[in-house]
């Protein structure tokens, strides 16, 4: 293995994100990556820039918590609903309506729960609640957004939502799915999903780190706990809740939702997210039996819902041009994104995991492009490979 040339070759790695962190684009990163190569297991972690730019300097650290966003839907969505499907508690040709009922309302009833993991069921992408449910607060003169009524009537209203376009006619990317499908976790389970994802996902996975973090419950403002506070890293100055995003979810729908929901609020760190996709690959690759293997393999494939898209089951899979994994991740790979400037990709067929974690938001937004997936991909799976 010629390590003197891979380490050569990451250094182009931190020189892409201090360039970036330099250029004002985001305030800090973290990145891990891990090869399996010829039996030997090649590593690079780079922890670069501030975690926490105002109301204090605070650098960023490998133990750095962040709000991974979407990253939600893989790591706690898509995997519970992996467990109740190989537990046969549910079908991913099921209807979703056969566990919700309202949600056959308004043509929905052919909806199943493959449609929703890959975002061809209909259902828009995204919408406001957050706003819709402050409106009704404000003319109710009752307490909503950030309650469990608040998060119940914003469920019902994604689960009675109509379809904007026709059944499996289009894969659009989108919120509202995997809301619902937070909604089906609980109405099988029994339980809240930050509690199922606890017990069935994080605990066993021995992921210590990664957490829903709920909001208060009775619509006062948010006090994170100070020391959890000083482990995160911290968002944008958010207009709608007129202050600096700091230890609660940036999201303003899981924030109205109370913290919790299928689609986002999820937090975690830079070795947890590791952690995940290395037991995803190899469970994969049957060295692990920590997730059923059967569902995971098929979890991983593409759907072809509708012909041509490159959803796999809850997992983006690389598209021909333009993918965000870069030029040497293989056509066997699945990832996904987070708005925070957050992304996990696993080539299960190079046997590879990279994790991205920035917070790309906190006070430079507007001036930024986020073009570092990328670059920084190619630097580091180059780098591996060249070895």
């Amino acid at each position: 293995m010629k390590w003197s040339l891979i380490k050569r070759k990451l250094e182009r790695v931190d020189r892409a994100l201090d360039k970036a962190i330099d250029a004002a684009e985001l305030p800090g990163a973290v990145v891990y990556a891990r090869m399996h190569r010829d039996g030997e297991i090649l590593e690079h972690v780079s922890e670069r820039g501030f975690a926490v730019v105002r109301p204090e300097r605070l650098p960023m650290r490998r133990e750095t918590v962040f709000d991974l966003a979407s990253l939600t839907k893989p790591m706690a969505t898509t995997t519970a609903i992996l467990l109740l499907v190989a537990e046969g508690r549910v079908s991913l040709d099921d209807p979703v309506a056969a566990v919700l009922p309202a949600f056959g309302e308004r043509d929905k009833d052919a909806v199943t729960i493959r449609h929703l993991l890959t975002h061809s069921a209909g259902l828009k992408p995204w919408r406001a609640f957050h706003e819709e449910l402050r409106e009704r607060e404000r003319k109710s003169l009752e307490p909503l957004v950030q309650t469990p009524a608040g998060r119940e009537w914003i469920l019902d209203r994604v689960v009675r939502s109509g379809l904007v376009h026709d059944l499996a006619e289009a894969a659009v990317y989108g919120d509202l799915d995997f809301i619902a499908l937070g909604a089906v976790i609980e109405a099988v389970s029994g339980q809240r999903l930050d509690v199922f994802c606890q017990e069935r996902v994080f605990g066993p996975l021995g992921l210590e780190n990664t957490r829903f973090e709920p909001l208060p419950g009775d619509g006062s403002p948010h006090q994170p706990d100070p020391a959890w506070r000083r482990r995160t890293a911290a968002n944008e100055n958010c207009p709608w809740r007129q202050r600096i995003v700091w230890g609660e979810v940036h999201d303003p729908n899981a924030s109205a939702m109370g913290g919790v929901a299928g689609h986002a609020g999820l937090f975690s760190t830079a070795d947890d997210v590791m952690r995940f996709g290395q037991t995803w690959l190899d469970v994969w690759h049957g060295r692990s039996d920590a997730l059923p293997r059967e569902w995971v393999q098929q979890f991983s494939q593409r759907q072809d819902l509708p012909p041509g898209s490159d959803w796999a089951l809850g997992w983006d899979t690389p598209a021909a041009t333009g993918s965000s994994a870069g030029e040497h991740f293989s056509a066997t790979s699945v990832g996904h994104l987070g708005f925070t400037g957050t992304s996990l990709w696993i080539d299960l067929e190079q046997d590879a995991v990279i994790v991205m974690l920035t917070n790309r938001h906190h006070l430079v937004e507007k001036r930024s492009k986020f073009a570092l997936r990328v670059p920084v991909h190619d630097a580091i799976m180059g780098a591996f490979l060249a070895g």
